[in-house]
């Protein structure tokens, strides 16, 4: 079972009861929810002594792969990730002992011995992945790599799925990743939390590492948003904040996601239909999670300093008052945007300023916006599902389907592909007249345009 090949299970189902043996499917299933709740725990566990997390992440692909044979025979244990971790450890320690590598490399026992993992409890140890990332935050790494490197090693992402979220080549970002993990053990960066002169440098990456664990993820493409990277995403800003309980951007990151998930149960209809943001019944939503994210707030507005993500999570916040007020205020939310874009300029801010654009002045000024963005909005698919939905406003029906159906193929999301082609299927029996008014909700359901 690669993990990297771009087939890394996206199943979460939580509480699910033991399984006997002699069930293919079932092991398959225990060894799915492993690999997504687990892998970035387990792989910082195994990398942390020698800094080898290539070496690391081929035990830990050997370890799945006995899951598969080994649980059908014997039945799920009742610690899988307990159980992952003993035989990837193994299979660390043979490599370490075995010819070619003592031949090869040096033998150092500070970094080469597994003995440390032995006690190690894989459900009880969370702060090694923060450590994992920020090694790979470190000066010794291309900056350019150094987010697409913490989603691929600690948290679990492919190279496909980053890669189009950066709107990257698979092929080109996959090298840069092997590249990247070589450095690490060549330069022998320890796997430690470094002082707090040093951690703020490192935590811009850090922080579009944590929000591209939560961002890339969402949808899944079926009937809910994967929890367990949602709450992995959060857990780790939360952590963060933790270590720097004053820093304004921590925060933001954290309300960000508060904000953002807390919107996730009505994102999707009974019958498995996106529900567009502006469509969704906002009786539905977490308030514990709206609450939890004003507290984060809070800390951001007393620190008198608002960046990025401060900016994004008042974005989410003008959106989550549409529960208490039964409107959305376009024009503050235009304000917050503009203010975004000219701090943090980006194909997703700018495609998301032409929607809240669109919604406070016309269709076809957030267009025109659209337009400016040339060729570098040409494989972006957030571009063409917003177009689509502004020319369908303005009764351009042709030029409507033609990029309904360029969204459609940029789109890997089965879900999000649903919901644009049933769009596009429905301009045949669509009435005149609808470009004179607002929108009833925007085609493009995930955070550029939330």
């Amino acid at each position: 079972m690669d993990l990297n090949d771009g087939r890394m299970p996206s199943a979460h189902l939580p509480g699910t009861p033991p399984v006997p043996a002699g069930s293919a499917g079932s092991a398959g299933e225990a060894a799915a929810r492993a690999a997504r709740d687990g892998y970035g725990r387990l792989l910082a566990l195994l990398a942390a002594g020698s800094g080898d997390i290539p070496a690391a992440e081929d035990a830990l692909g050997d370890a799945f792969e006995r899951a598969l044979t080994t649980w059908v025979r014997d039945g799920i244990p009742d610690s899988p990730e307990g159980w992952l971790l003993a035989v990837a450890r193994n299979r660390l320690k043979d490599h370490w002992k075995s010819a070619a590598t003592r031949t090869g490399v040096p033998l150092d026992p500070a970094r080469h011995d597994a003995l440390h993992l032995d006690d190690v409890d894989p459900d009880a140890v969370g702060d090694r992945r923060l450590e994992l990332m920020l090694v790979c935050a470190h000066p010794a790494i291309d900056p350019d790599i150094r987010t697409p490197l913490m989603l691929n090693t600690v948290l679990g992402f492919t190279s496909a799925q980053i890669a189009g979220a950066l709107a990257v080549t698979p092929t080109a970002l996959a090298a840069r990743l092997v590249r990247a993990k070589r450095r690490i053990k060549e330069a022998r960066i320890p796997f430690v939390i470094p002082d707090r002169t040093v951690l703020p440098v490192r935590l811009a990456h850090v922080l579009e590492a944590v929000y591209g664990a939560y961002a890339i993820d969402w949808p899944i493409g079926g009937t809910q948003q994967r929890p367990a990277m949602a709450g992995e995403a959060l857990h780790l800003a939360e952590t963060l904040a933790g270590l720097l309980p004053r820093d304004s951007e921590v925060h933001g990151l954290a309300a960000l996601i508060c904000l953002s998930a807390a919107r996730a149960p009505a994102r999707v209809h009974g019958d498995g239909e996106l529900v567009p943001l502006g469509e969704q019944d906002p009786a539905l939503w977490d308030t514990s999670l709206i609450a939890r994210g004003h507290e984060h707030l809070r800390v951001v507005h007393a620190t008198r300093s608002l960046g990025r993500f401060g900016l994004e999570a008042a974005i989410q916040a003008v959106h989550c008052a549409r529960r208490d007020t039964g409107t959305t205020d376009w024009r503050v939310l235009l304000d917050l945007h503009r203010s975004l874009h000219a701090l943090a300029p980006s194909l997703g801010s700018s495609t998301a300023l032409a929607v809240v654009t669109a919604e406070a002045e016309g269709p076809e000024s957030g267009l025109a916006l659209l337009d400016e963005l040339g060729e570098r909005g040409v494989r972006f698919q957030p571009v063409w599902a917003t177009r689509a939905h502004l020319l369908e406003r303005l009764d351009h029906t042709a030029g409507a389907v033609a990029a309904y159906d360029k969204a459609v193929s940029l789109t890997t999301d089965p879900l999000e592909r649903r919901h644009l082609e049933r769009r596009r299927a429905s301009l045949s029996g669509r009435t005149a007249g609808r470009a004179s008014g607002p929108a009833s909700g925007g085609c493009y359901a995930g955070p550029v345009a939330e």
